[in-house]
């Protein structure tokens, strides 16, 4: 039986003709030299002298560049709404791919590029008319983001292009010490992947977002604590059954929370049947 020989590229230094570096699956992963100015990768505390970076390879950039390209070339007279239809979930895709490296001007230089594209692309739409009125047609201003590329809707709505820059870069992090998904952290768990079977999804989706704290007192959710959904603004003040105004708190702290907000609802304690040591206790109070 043939075995099969690959081939062993350096990641720090360069070896004979090749560049140091390799490409696996869109990315390139390569190592840096690093000095005293600049910290690397440590083992028991010392620095080794080379960082890693691993950074979308330049062969998957220039094939999403190109794809975006002819869809622009091929959009020369459709409606501005049906190209940023079109090229979104390209964009939005690729993005979310690279989102666990070091992409941010990659993003940057990508969205550069585009950019002159869709210039030249206003530009043709309108040859006898200035820049000015081109630009003020085709791009605004969104909240406080400038020269967004995007469509008027009705009213004072707009559909707009997504921009690479956006899509925030979230490293990967390493599971904590010994921890395993069967060990019955729920909170632990719940907080790294945003899902649990055995947890309710709105907690889940909360302990997420926040990062295992507590949105009141800004400690760490522990394994046993007990978890209750506020409502940000109560419910007798207004607050709507929404995400945008659900947060999650310990016990106490919401019970603090909704003394402080004068809330005429049942107080949290209500309940007095305790979660078991791996279970959680969810409640929406007001």
């Amino acid at each position: 039986m043939r075995g099969i020989i690959a081939p062993i590229d350096s990641t720090l230094n360069q070896y004979e003709q090749e560049e140091p570096g390799f490409n696996f699956l869109g990315f390139y992963v390569r190592q840096y030299k690093v000095n005293k100015y600049h910290s690397g990768t440590k083992t028991n505390g010392k620095p080794l002298g080379f960082k890693t970076l691993i950074t979308p390879s330049k062969q998957k950039q220039k094939v999403h560049y190109e794809q975006i390209t002819s869809i622009i070339e091929a959009h020369k007279a459709a409606p501005q709404a049906a190209l940023i239809k079109k090229l979104n979930p390209i964009i939005r895709g690729w993005a979310n791919y690279y989102a666990t490296v070091v992409s941010k001007k990659t993003y940057s230089d990508i969205h550069n590029l585009v950019y002159q594209k869709l210039n030249t692309w206003a530009k043709r739409r309108h040859p006898k008319k200035n820049w000015g009125w081109v630009s003020k047609r085709y791009w605004h201003s969104i909240g406080s983001n400038s020269w967004v590329f995007a469509a008027k809707k009705e009213g004072l709505d707009f559909f707009r292009l997504l921009n690479h820059a956006d899509t925030p870069i979230v490293r990967h992090v390493k599971v904590k010490g010994e921890s395993s998904p069967y060990d019955g952290n729920l909170v632990y768990w719940s907080s790294r992947m945003g899902n649990n079977p055995e947890m309710p999804i709105r907690v889940s989706k909360l302990l997420k977002k926040q990062k295992g704290k507590c949105a009141h007192c800004g400690l760490f959710f522990r394994e046993n604590d007990v978890l209750e959904v506020d409502h940000k603004i109560p419910k007798s003040q207004g607050g709507k059954d929404s995400y945008e105004n659900f947060q999650l708190l310990h016990r106490h702290c919401h019970d603090t929370k909704t003394a402080n907000d004068g809330s005429p609802g049942t107080k949290s304690d209500c309940n007095s049947v305790e979660p078991k040591p791996t279970k959680i206790l969810e409640k929406s109070c007001g």
